[in-house]
């Protein structure tokens, strides 16, 4: 094959390699603008598993790169006059420049042709190749070319950057914080040479404006960033390589995806790789990883399916589809990292004490977890529980191998009410009450969920009229013998465990009147039905009963029965009350726009869309015990085009925290019929995060939450205060048991009627574990 590869940069160079490495037949040339032995960039960082890759595909050039590669396994954090550091993260980096002089010397050797100091415009000034590498970076005019076939979805993040370099040596990759009176800047900073090391400056675009950076020239630009960080310069200074940009050369990260990899331009198969294709923020270091990887699983694919002109089709078919994945994966992850140090100034560093910001930022892709984090550095994160007990009122151990409890262990209190641990078991619909009744299923079903380990049990929604409820089967609280069933619960749960017990009070609004779920979730009764109230005169589905618009008596008279289901929990003894805005119902449909299109003071502003919510949860609070926690569950994201977004919910839930809440319980979605969520593991944490740290409430994360590793590390990174486990409690009523013996917690107290089953359990786990790791050996 004659193949074209535009763009001297990793992806273009290594694909070149190994190409003309496993058929020596082809003719390959790699392209670029620069000249020879040129190229502009400081260090890159490397994954010890892209580089097992690279020692597989090409051991020559691999050895070469390991021999000037930089190793070092420390993260060193300088925050607020501290400086932290952990052990056990192995990162590897080399100079940009090093890189590819080493990947051309071995395109060179290998009889792959470099073009030079060439601008191509157009894949078309190649009408003999057979296959063409569109590496020509983030801006690829090849691309660009095909814009309505590569659907490229390129997106300029909020944050500005400049890429210097210093003459100083870090033994540590080192993350610099520093406030100024306009803001929050951060250095990322490691070694990739024996003479240099990078160092990222990047602030918001507001700080950026505000010291006017985007006045000055480069060497004042520079001046002013030596100033900032003298601390950790110890007096070297900072240098640039970006002099062909004008002005002060802060720039803005473009986050890129495209929809298509490949095209036939009639002569030539077109294919992009690296940043043509994909970018992934520097936050995680991962874009040269990418591009690799790349030309890797080309490779590989013509490697599988044969290297004639006549497979390149389906080589590229195939090459698409698997690296895509990967690709997403990173991105991200990435797209976490890169997220969190936009906000990290007003969300994260204003209010964080620094051992819990050091934990958030190690945390901040997701990818590490709490006990990743065990078995990088045991030392740092032993120290990070004691001092995260301490903080919640737990004397810590003075033996040195006596185990802190983890954070999802350590008591958390509310007004009068102390949980014993983090864990909650959510709210989830059970469809089995009669005439809103609890009854001996519930007993057994919430009973055995608070003998589980759990520090607080929700049942369902309980609803505050008969024409409230979603379902014939919903719980309810609108009468004496419904408080008294209630009442027997919570006295089971208080006199046979730690759990405290929580009434979830809510209106279905215009999802009410509906089947059970095994019968048909969301279906209209056909039998049977009640009359809907909305803040509009929307039905949930097309087919669906249209609601009536409440008017000004059905406000109030829906406002009594919230105010009479009160009354009626504050006799069960019950520790916890939560009111329900969220999942479409009543008092959402009135917080989001898509259900809320009223024209008088109920409808249009943020203010004006939660005035009905407030007033009930003002009237709630009034009666509910003083000193015990009101929480209110939101949507935070309607998840649908002209619906509520994170930042909607963040205004409300200020709202509500000035009303007198207590806590935000994060979830989202069901509002809207057509909604489109992103799911993902803890993919309704980043809500709960937000609203904890930008307004300034304690948040109750939930959603994709199933291990403990999950709990402890949402919990230690701040990014909320408790964690609501739905489904895994219906798949294991002790998961919160089960889990800590898991992670190898043995002091957490099981009913004393269970205590042999513990014993037996923990064996278990051991012995599982031994025969797991003399298997592996």
């Amino acid at each position: 094959m004659n193949i074209v590869c535009i763009g001297g940069g990793p992806a273009g160079l290594y694909f070149g390699l190994l190409m003309k490495k496993n058929h020596p037949e082809h003719r390959i040339r790699v392209v670029e603008r620069n000249r020879p032995y040129d190229t502009f960039g400081w260090g890159v960082v490397f994954s010890d598993a892209t580089m097992e890759s690279m020692r597989v595909w090409d051991a020559e050039s691999a050895a070469e790169i390991e021999d000037a590669f930089n190793h070092w396994d420390d993260i060193e954090v300088l925050f607020k006059g501290t400086r932290q550091r952990t052990s056990g993260h192995g990162f590897v980096g080399i100079g940009r420049k090093k890189l590819l002089n080493i990947l051309q010397r071995r395109c060179e050797a290998l009889g792959v042709e470099l073009v030079f100091e060439k601008e191509v415009q157009s894949d078309l000034e190649f009408p003999d190749a057979d296959l063409i590498i569109a590496s020509d970076g983030v801006n690829s005019r090849i691309r660009n070319a095909y814009e309505s076939v590569f659907q490229p979805d390129l997106l300029t993040r909020p944050n500005r950057f400049i890429w210097l370099g210093t003459n100083r040596l870090f033994d540590a990759f080192t993350f610099d914080f520093r406030r100024t009176d306009h803001g929050w800047f951060q250095a990322h900073i490691y070694k990739f040479d024996d003479k240099t090391s990078t160092f990222i400056i990047e602030t918001t675009e507001e700080t950026y404006l505000k010291h006017g950076l985007d006045k000055m020239e480069q060497d004042a630009s520079i001046s002013f960033c030596e100033n900032l960080f003298e601390e950790v310069l110890e007096g070297a200074s900072l240098m640039t390589n970006a002099r062909h940009l004008r002005g002060s050369a802060w720039i803005n990260f473009s986050r890129l995806i495209c929809g298509k990899w490949s095209h036939f331009n009639g002569n030539s198969h077109v294919v992009l790789m690296g940043d043509a294709a994909h970018t992934a923020h520097f936050a995680i270091g991962s874009g040269t990883k990418l591009a690799i990887d790349d030309a890797i699983e080309l490779t590989r694919q013509f490697q599988i399916k044969g290297h004639g002109k006549e497979n390149i089709p389906a080589v590229l078919e195939t090459y698409e589809e698997i690296r895509r994945v990967d690709v997403a994966r990173i991105q991200n992850a990435a797209r976490n990292a890169m997220e969190w140090f936009e906000v990290v100034g007003h969300r994260y560093a204003e209010t964080m004490e620094p051992e819990q910001f050091m934990y958030s930022m190690l945390t901040r892709s997701q990818r590490i977890s709490h006990e990743n984090l065990r078995l990088r550095d045991k030392n740092w994160l032993g120290g990070f529980e004691k001092w995260f007990a301490r903080k919640s009122g737990l004397p810590t151990p003075d033996n040195a191998n006596e185990r802190t409890p983890p954070p999802m262990f350590t008591p958390y209190t509310l007004r009068g009410v102390t949980l014993s641990n983090r864990i909650v078991v959510s709210p989830m619909a059970m469809y089995s009450a009669k005439d809103g009744l609890i009854d001996d299923f519930h007993l057994v079903h919430l009973g055995s969920r608070a003998l589980g380990g759990a520090g607080m049990i929700f049942a369902e929604m309980t609803c505050v009229s008969p024409d409230a409820r979603i379902t014939p089967g919903c719980l309810g609280l609108w009468n004496e013998e419904q408080a008294a069933n209630w009442k027997r619960l919570v006295d089971f749960v208080h006199g046979n465990s730690a759990a405290k017990v929580a009434i979830q009070l809510g209106h279905a609004g215009r999802k009410g009147a509906t089947k059970l779920a095994w019968e048909g979730i969301d279906q209209p009764l056909e039998e049977g039905a009640w009359p809907l109230y909305s803040a509009s005169a929307l039905p949930y589905l097309p087919h669906g009963q249209v609601p009536k618009a409440a008017d000004r008596a059905d406000l109030d008279r829906i406002k009594a029965d919230f105010i009479r289901a009160t009354e009626l929990a504050a006799t069960t003894g019950a520790d916890w009350l939560e009111l329900h805005c969220a999942h479409g119902y009543l008092l959402s449909s009135f917080l989001s726009p898509l259900t809320n299109q009223r024209t008088d003071e109920y409808g249009g502003s943020h203010e004006n869309r939660a005035r009905y919510p407030l007033e009930i949860f003002h009237a709630i609070r009034k009666i509910w015990p003083q000193d015990k926690p009101i929480s209110v569950r939101l949507s935070c994201h309607d998840w649908f085009e002209g619906g509520n977004t994170p930042d909607d919910a963040a205004i409300f839930a200020r709202l509500f925290k000035d009303a007198g809440a207590d806590m935000i319980d994060c979830s989202s979605g069901q509002v809207w019929k057509g909604e489109q969520p992103v799911y993902g593991r803890l993919f309704q944490t980043p809500f709960a995060d937000k609203i904890r740290n930008e307004v300034g409430i304690p948040t109750m994360a939930v959603g994709a939450i199933s291990e403990a590793d999950h709990a402890n590390s949402i919990i230690s990174a701040g990014r909320a205060d408790l964690c609501a486990v739905a489904r895994p409690h219906l798949a294991d009523p002790a998961w919160t048991l089960h889990e800590a013996a898991r992670i190898g917690v043995k002091d957490v107290e099981w009913p004393k009627q269970y205590m042999s089953g513990k014993v037996q359990f923990e064996t278990n786990l051991e012995r599982a574990a031994q025969a797991a790791a003399q298997a592996s050996k």
